[in-house]
C-alpha cells in the first residue's frame, strides 16, 4: 500500500467517524420522522406515553376515592367526581392518535372510544341526582384495553 492510499483511508475513517459521531448526537430520528411520517401523524415516544399513562393511572385513583362513600357532602363528591374526569379526558386527549395515526395502534383504535366513555360518565355525574355507573366503567376502559394490548 502506497503512502497516498493509506492517506485516504485514514482521511476516509475520519470522515466516516465525525459523521458518525455528527448523527449520533443529534436528532437525527427526528428529522428522518419528519420525512417519513405524513403529516398528521402523532409520534408519541414511550417515554411520554409512560408518563402519561402513569397519569391516567393517579387518576383514577382519584376516581375510586371521591366514589368511595364518605361523609361527604353530596355535592363535594359530585365536584371530585366531575374534576377528576375532566383531568382523565385532559390527559387520554393529550395522547390520542391524530387523524394520520400513532406509532402505538392501540392509541389509535381505543382511546377514542375510551374518551367517549369519559365524556359520557362526567355528563352523568354532574346530572341531580348524579350518576355514577359511567364513572366506574371508566377503569374498566382501562382494564380491558390494557389486557388486549400488552406489550
Amino acid at each position: 500500500m502506497n503512502i497516498f492510499s493509506s492517506k485516504l483511508c485514514v482521511r476516509l475513517c475520519a470522515l466516516l467517524g465525525l459523521a458518525v459521531a455528527l448523527v449520533t448526537c443529534s436528532d437525527f430520528a427526528g428529522i428522518v420522522r419528519q420525512v417519513t411520517y405524513p403529516p398528521g401523524f402523532t409520534y408519541v415516544s414511550r417515554d411520554e406515553l409512560i408518563s402519561r399513562m402513569h397519569e391516567l393511572g393517579y387518576e383514577l385513583q382519584q376516581l375510586d376515592l371521591a366514589l368511595a362513600p364518605e361523609s361527604d357532602a353530596l355535592s363535594e363528591q359530585q365536584q371530585q367526581v366531575v374534576a377528576v374526569l375532566r383531568n382523565i379526558e385532559r390527559i387520554a386527549g393529550g395522547i390520542q392518535a391524530g387523524e394520520a395515526g400513532s406509532n402505538h395502534p392501540f392509541l389509535q383504535n381505543d382511546m377514542a372510544t375510551f374518551l367517549t366513555t369519559v365524556g359520557q360518565a362526567r355528563i352523568e355525574a354532574g346530572f341531580n341526582p348524579p350518576r355514577y355507573y359511567g364513572a366506574g366503567r371508566v377503569s374498566g376502559g382501562c382494564t380491558n384495553c390494557h389486557r388486549i394490548n400488552r406489550e
